[in-house]
């Protein structure tokens, strides 16, 4: 569960420090990139869908995903997906950079980052456009829940649809993959918990289709199927 992975370990900025200061990239001038156009999940954010174009083929994605049941949640531990965040998950971008995953994440998805002192790694305030509720959050360490990284397709959700049965390099890649990564407001993470989409969607209506999109993409890379259930919910999204 996601929730369980608070932005713990990221240091308070020294007293006294000069960090650097320096924008998030291509969300810098407040867009996010579509989930279409950004198939390894190395550019920002999560731009919505609203296109006639862009819909057909978001339905196109998701209809190619495979169906099965749900199963049980038995031996789940998120230790089977190897320690959070770890920088040494090959196979998947941001790998080996010698900055673990979720700072990684803050630095892509992120304006205005703020660095400890001395690194150009660990990052200690920003401001997030956050996809799930539109809303703009000032981050700070002080606060540092009020930002969560939510995993997509939960790891309890691959585990109960098959990655149990997963090498544990497959595993690690799915954990630290940017694909499957989101920084986002942190009560509304915790209130996904490991609900696929027929469950929970994002808050904020106008970006549901992307989401959909982008559990799609994931599951389609890593062959995973999702259920019958979840696969008409994300269709009915991008109007299915």
């Amino acid at each position: 569960m996601a929730a369980a992975l608070l932005l713990t370990g990221c240091e308070a900025l020294e007293e006294g420090g000069s960090p650097a200061v320096r924008d998030g990239g291509a969300q810098a001038d407040g867009r996010a990139a579509s989930p279409l156009d950004n198939p390894k999940g190395v550019e920002p954010g999560l731009a919505p869908l609203t296109g006639g174009a862009d819909r057909t083929a978001a339905r196109e994605l998701i209809a190619t995903v495979r169906t099965k049941g749900r199963g049980p949640r038995t031996g789940y531990d998120r230790d089977e997906f190897g320690y959070a965040w770890k920088d040494t998950a090959d196979g998947v971008p941001f790998a080996r950079n010698g900055c673990d995953t979720r700072n990684d994440l803050l630095q892509r998805d992120g304006q205005e980052l703020r660095f400890k002192s001395g690194s150009d790694c660990v990052v200690v305030a920003m401001t997030l456009a956050d996809p799930y509720t539109g809303k703009s959050i000032e981050w700070r360490k002080a606060k540092a829940a009020e930002v969560q990284i939510d995993h997509v397709v939960p790891l309890s959700y691959s585990w109960q649809m098959g990655s149990s049965r997963w090498p544990v390099a497959k595993r690690e890649q799915l954990a630290n993959d940017p694909l499957n990564l989101l920084p986002v407001d942190g009560g509304t993470n915790s209130s996904k918990s490991d609900s696929g989409p027929a469950a929970w969607l994002p808050p904020s209506k106008r970006i549901r289709c992307a989401y959909a999109v982008r559990f799609a993409q994931v599951a389609v890379k890593y062959e995973m199927a999702v259920t019958a259930a979840d696969k008409e919910m994300m269709l009915r999204q991008c109007g299915g």
